[in-house]
Parts: structure tokens; sequence; C-alpha cells
């Protein structure tokens, strides 16, 4: 189970990254609902499950892996490793530091990653402010997040 959920924690990424790169911002609202929840959601489920090492090493391969995949995109590319980077970043150690149940832990961590990648991937990808873009992906993420971890520790053992 947990190697289906470090494929499907990259695979989300990846294909947020794509449709953005193929459609622009306007995408991006549903991708943080879908896929950037998911995401944030399975990062935490992971982190109950993979040691400290790993689950570093799995942040920066998938962020690294996020360029690779999509390198010709240029600024989208770049701020897809950024913010993925540091989006992760944030909400590891915000569920590391919270205490109570896992759905608390989830729920509250995933609002310090939803925050730092929907301020910097749009900023970065199209070098501009965009708060209406940046407060849809965070509402967004906050909500697919929730709808995830619902589901996550509702059908799996959490």
């Amino acid at each position: 189970m947990t190697f289906i959920t470090v494929v499907a924690y990259a695979v989300a990424m990846l294909v947020a990254n794509l449709t953005v790169a193929a459609f622009g911002p306007a995408v991006a609202p549903l991708n943080a609902f879908f896929l950037i929840g998911l995401d944030l959601t399975l990062r935490d489920w992971l982190h109950t499950r993979l040691r400290v090492r790993q689950m570093a090493a799995l942040i920066a391969l998938t962020g690294v892996l996020t360029y690779l995949l999509n390198p010709a995109t240029g600024l989208i590319a770049i701020a897809s490793m950024c913010a993925f980077s540091a989006a992760a970043l944030a909400d590891w150690v915000a569920f590391a530091k919270l205490r109570g149940s896992w759905m608390f832990r989830a729920n509250g961590s995933n609002v310090v990653g939803a925050a730092v990648d929907s301020i910097l991937f749009p900023t970065i990808a199209f070098g501009v402010l965009m708060p209406e873009i940046i407060a849809a992906q965070f509402a967004a993420k906050l909500i697919g997040g929730a709808v995830w971890a619902y589901a996550i520790g509702r059908y799996v053992r959490t």
C-alpha cells in the first residue's frame, strides 16, 4: 500500500503541473482541489509510514522529477519544483508538530502546505502576484485536502 501511495503522490503532482503547462492558470483551482489536495493528504499519510530520510528523499526526488518531466515549460517547471518542495516541507513540519488525531493533523498541516504552494506557484510561474488565483487555489486545496483526508481516513488505516 505504501508503494502505491508513493506513486499516486508523485503522479498527482506531475499531472497537475502538466495540465497547468497546457491550459494555463485557469485550470489551477481544479488541480488544487483534485490533485494538490490529494497530494497534501497523501504526504500526511506517508508521514506516518516513512522514516524521516525516506520522506525527505521523496520530497526532494519528486520536486526534481516535476522539473525534469516538463523542463520545456520553463518557469512553470521551476515554479512547480520550488512551490512543491517548499509546500511539502512546510506541510511535513506542521504535521510533525501538531498533536491530536490523524485527521486533525492532516487538515492542520494542509492549511500550511496549501498556503505556501498557493502563493509560490502562480507568483513564480506567471511572474506576477495574482490574489484571485491564490485565493481560489488556497480554498480549493483546503476543501480538496479535507475531502481526501476524510476519504483516506475513512477507508484506509491512518
